[in-house]
């Protein structure tokens, strides 16, 4: 097992066991900071046309990108030349936060207790912290619906794409795909705000999603059958449902899940006040229920430990070439 293997499976370790606490300053939140800061500059740089807001957004882009690799790539540079376990503890460290694991499953949880208490007010704020549509009118079922779609989507963007980047290059491509991941959760909107600032962001997203999410589809299948969920229908919904989405990306692991619990995810919903009409995914060939939150999210560890091995095997196969 060579040092970048060793290190992502010693951070997927981690990760299971510690999550992200929140008390730890996370690299992801300085990533945010850094977007805020670059598209106030951008604004405040480029006209505010659609070709200049397009421009800027290129620039905005390219600068969050640059330095999110950069200062991982510095750090371990330095630390290799200072000590090589010191440098190893460091990578592990990066690795595990760039995986996200237990704190999907933590923040999804909650919103399962909350619908059990049959606490609908504090389930909806629960789902609202992982979410990026409109809450506070969800019923019962939408938060349900909501979450379990979330986990869906996230097996891929949050666990599957990190861990493939990481197999490619180390933490250096793990802070770079998520610096690209949190661009497109930040500005990647077609709002009249994002237009064409966050288009270069989310162009960027699907480009970097395209593989792993066609990965992980085919994984949370294969999590479906070691499951013993219905795989057979986690099959027939992916082939013909997982284009059913705006982004050429989002359905696979949606589509997946969807036809392993025999449920219908996505359709319709509000953001940011406006309704944004969407297809639906999957058959409702049985009413959504609270467990369906605990079974995605089994779904979810069980693709990301395939994801593991298989980021793990590819590695070893290719140092043995």
């Amino acid at each position: 097992m060579d040092e970048i293997t060793a290190a992502i499976v010693i951070g997927f370790i981690i990760d299971l066991i510690v999550g992200d606490p929140h008390n730890i300053p996370h690299p992801v939140v300085f990533i945010g900071r850094l977007i805020d800061c670059c598209e106030k500059s951008v604004r405040k740089v480029f006209s505010n046309t659609d070709r200049g807001l397009f421009w800027g957004g290129m620039v905005l882009c390219f600068v969050v990108m640059s330095i999110s690799a950069i200062i991982p790539l510095c750090v371990l540079i330095l630390l290799g030349r200072i000590n090589f376990y010191l440098k190893f503890a460091v990578e592990c460290i990066m690795c595990w936060q760039i995986i996200a694991v237990k704190s999907l499953k933590t923040e999804s949880t909650k919103v399962f207790y909350e619908l059990e208490n049959n606490s609908i007010d504090s389930a909806r704020q629960a789902v609202s912290m992982i979410v990026g549509r409109d809450t506070e009118n969800l019923n019962d079922a939408a938060v349900t619906r909501a979450a379990v779609e979330t986990v869906a989507e996230s097996t891929s963007d949050g666990i599957v794409a990190p861990l493939f980047f990481m197999m490619l290059g180390g933490p250096v491509l793990g802070f770079l795909y998520k610096s690209v991941n949190t661009m497109d959760s930040m500005i990647g909107y077609k709002n009249d705000k994002y237009m064409f600032l966050g288009r270069a962001a989310a162009k960027t997203d699907d480009f970097f999603n395209f593989i792993p999410a066609r990965i992980s589809g085919a994984l949370m299948i294969a999590a479906s059958f070691i499951l013993g969920y219905n795989y057979k229908n986690a099959v027939r919904i992916f082939l013909r449902d997982r284009l059913k989405h705006k982004s050429p990306n989002s359905a696979h692991t949606e589509s997946a899940c969807a036809g392993a619990l025999g449920v219908m995810l996505a359709g319709d919903a509000w953001y940011f006040g406006k309704l944004v009409k969407k297809q639906t995914i999957g058959d409702n060939l049985k009413e959504m229920e609270h467990s369906d939150i605990i079974k995605a999210n089994r779904l979810m560890y069980t693709t990301s430990f395939l994801a593991l091995i298989l980021a793990a095997a590819a590695r070893m196969a290719v140092n043995l070439i």
